[in-house]
């Protein structure tokens, strides 16, 4: 969900209010090497480096997803020649080099689905005698390995590993994930493979593709080939089925679930280039002058109407075909904003209103017959908190139950998530005060009258609704269970970053998501504290700064968060002195 505001089936592996508060683990603070995001245990007690065989080998089950796996991480790991900004100062202890890494899982069955163990162990030898070893419940868990073991690679000539470490390490969360808006702008499918490819870096799990609004619909459905043929924004601005597979494959060898967005029925204006007859208030001026309400939240009109039984076959079919090319058991169904005034445009609609007709009974009459649909296909529907918790339209909660209904929240930060799992619902949190990329870079539209003000004038936030820019620390620092209790706690299985693409495309993505979605990765696997209880974000600084040049040595355009010369001089860019409010 986005917008200008105009103004129980799966239960988290290891989630309460004080586990996400206090992580029992060791402190890695001075550590020479550290891991992003920090493992929930990690013991170096006498840190040391031993080198690197250069014919290293992993030995591994054999896997459809984990053998490709290994042998990208077993490339990386031998050819990445990572040189930390300070070099480690650890002794290397033995000539004789590291030669194998041995993985063993105990469930290679177990498929890349909600709530699947992601734990492992990884030891490394405190001699090269010894092989290394990860040991994992899941394939799964046993790729966040090797994504821990590359990090403790570093150097070249010779190629060093850190010695005699032993993490244990499992995620708090289970589901961790960033939103990207492909409708208001698009995207091409290298740079969703390299979202991919960055989020699994970051230990993150869930891609939400946001892909079809008002703006554009850029799915090739093949049911209905007509929403994309007008409603993209040109031939080469579609997804084809081959390209879902491609994007989903890619996924699930990095251990990322593709959790696909269908938006309705508000933000379908795009479907009217197909089916005007079926859409209300479409290509309309989207806030008239005068006292007339605004059509939309942001420019792009357009709503379902749920009184036309084209509504429902066209609709359906979206759904049905969307479900076959994404084989997660989550679908995201939208129901966000829903826009009073723009159905009240319609005909049909103010004939239903005149005759003691309400607005929510018609968003109860959309998700009563497409909400079956979507559960037919043995699929758990995500839905933005509005269709519950909106001030205008919404319907009765009775409607969805817990049992097959996630909420998304995105609003008044931890006061709906309190309503939300008061209710019974499994949360996801998207707060945009806190998780929302696109905020602080001022408005879209155009003749924008808060921009032509005399000087000296306050500037607010700048124009930007969901002002001001949400900077890495303050991703870092919010606790998602705040305000609940552990019971309530239990409920919220995790959060998601959101870039939404009004003001967004390739050319920022990388710069817009990283390190800051890396910020909320650590929070969601970790904690954002230490052992004491206390919040850790001075000490995440210069490990996050680490972690950002290693990305971007890696093809990821992390925007930089410090001068290089504070990470050069570790400590000397903190404040001292406390800020309140």
């Amino acid at each position: 969900m986005r917008g200008e505001k105009t103004f129980s089936s799966f239960l988290p592996l290891i989630i309460s209010l004080s586990f996400f508060i206090f992580i029992s683990q060791t402190n890695a603070t001075n550590y020479p090497i550290n891991i992003w995001p920090k493992p929930t245990t990690f013991n170096w007690p006498s840190p040391n480096s031993i080198l690197l065989s250069p014919n290293f080998t992993i030995s591994h089950p054999d896997h459809r997803y984990l053998t490709p796996a290994v042998n990208r991480y077993r490339n990386l790991i031998l050819s990445e020649h990572h040189r930390p900004i300070l070099t480690p100062s650890i002794n290397l202890t033995s000539s004789t080099p590291l030669h194998n890494l041995i993985i063993s899982i105990s469930d290679v069955t177990s498929p890349l689905s909600h709530g699947v163990n992601e734990s492992y162990t990884l030891s490394t030898p405190s001699s090269s005698a010894a092989a290394a070893y990860i040991t994992a419940a899941t394939v799964w868990g046993a790729m966040r390995g090797l994504e821990t073991f590359s990090q403790l690679v570093y150097g070249k000539n010779p190629i060093r590993v850190a010695g005699g470490v032993y993490i244990h390490d499992q995620p708090i969360f289970m589901h961790r994930g960033v939103l990207l808006d492909t409708s208001r702008n698009f995207y091409g499918v290298d740079d969703l493979l390299r979202l991919i490819k960055a989020m699994s870096m970051n230990k993150l799990n869930v891609f939400h593709w946001h892909i079809t609004d008002s703006h554009s619909f850029p799915l090739v459905v093949p049911s209905e080939p007509k929403l994309a043929g007008k409603g993209a924004y040109g031939n080469d601005m579609m997804y084809s089925r081959a390209d879902v597979q491609k994007i989903v494959e890619f996924g699930l060898e990095y251990g990322v679930r593709v959790l696909p967005e269908i938006d309705m029925p508000a933000h379908t204006g795009s479907w009217a280039e197909a089916y005007p007859e079926i859409i209300t208030c479409a290509n309309k001026f989207w806030w008239p002058a005068g006292n007339s309400p605004s059509l939309a939240a942001e420019p792009g009109t357009g709503q379902l109407n749920p009184l036309i039984p084209k509504t429902y076959e066209v609709a359906k079919n979206v759904i049905h075909d969307t479900i076959v090319m994404f084989p997660d058991s989550l679908f995201h169904g939208g129901a966000d904003e829903i826009n009073s005034a723009c159905w009240n445009t319609d005909p049909t609609i103010q004939k239903f209103v005149a005759s003691n007709g309400t607005l929510s009974q018609l968003l109860e009459k959309f998700i009563n017959n497409t909400l079956p649909e979507i559960l037919s296909f043995n699929r758990t529907v995500v839905y933005w908190e509005d269709v519950i918790l909106s001030a205008n339209v919404k319907v009765n909660p009775s409607l969805l139950s817990p049992e097959n209904v996630i909420m998304q929240t995105w609003n008044n930060g931890p006061n709906n998530t309190k309503q939300l799992v008061t209710s019974g619902y499994q949360v996801i949190v998207s707060s945009a005060d806190y998780y929302y990329l696109d905020c602080g870079h001022g408005s879209f539209v155009g003749n924008d009258s808060r921009y032509d003000q005399p000087p000296g004038t306050d500037q607010g936030n700048g124009g930007s609704w969901c002002g001001p820019f949400k900077t890495w620390e303050t991703i870092y620092n919010y606790d998602i269970t705040y305000g609940l209790t552990d019971k309530e706690a239990q409920l919220v299985i995790g959060g998601e970053v959101a870039l939404w693409s009004e003001q967004a495309d390739s050319t920022v993505m990388d710069s817009r998501i990283w390190p800051r979605a890396s910020a909320m990765a650590e929070t969601l696997w970790s904690g954002n504290r230490d052992e004491t209880g206390m919040k850790r974000y001075a000490e995440a600084t210069d490990r996050l700064n680490e972690w950002r040049y290693r990305m971007v040595s890696r093809g990821i355009g992390a925007e930089p968060i410090q001068p290089l010369w504070c990470l050069k001089n570790p400590g000397m860019c903190n404040t001292v002195h406390s800020f309140t409010s």
